[in-house]
């Protein structure tokens, strides 16, 4: 079963390690022990309490969708040519970067710190592990 350092849960949560440390001191998040007596988070346990404790942003568009993986965020750039157009959102701890026509674009007022769902459905999803 995977564990995780401290300073490693807090990048996956997104988080500094001082608010890790106060959500185990809570005791909202469990924690062990490694062979080198440093405190560890069991993967599941880290699971549970993202799920349970960062729930997503409300979706601004309120609409009904067959997608699932629908992201709120900000757009940070916006690079447009005569027909395309790069868009890149933070959403949460999340770069994402989606291509449109540049009509699209200027049709959906899209410039840095406007506010955008990001939209993905797709049947092609790569999944990696370490090592």
């Amino acid at each position: 079963m995977a564990r995780f350092r401290i300073s490693q849960a807090a990048d996956l949560m997104g988080v500094s390690d001082d608010t890790v440390r106060r959500h185990i001191d809570s005791g909202r998040l469990r924690a062990g022990l490694d062979e080198s007596n440093r405190k560890v988070i069991e993967g599941i346990d880290l699971v549970e309490f993202i799920q349970n404790h960062n729930p997503a942003p409300d979706d601004p568009l309120h609409v009904r969708t067959s997608a699932r993986n629908r992201m709120v965020g900000l757009v940070t750039k916006v690079t447009t040519d005569k027909v395309m157009a790069q868009v890149e959102m933070q959403c949460g701890a999340n770069r994402i970067v989606s291509l449109m026509s540049s009509e699209a674009a200027r049709d959906l007022g899209l410039e840095p710190g406007s506010l955008a769902v990001a939209v993905i459905k797709s049947t092609n999803v790569t999944v990696e592990t370490p090592g």
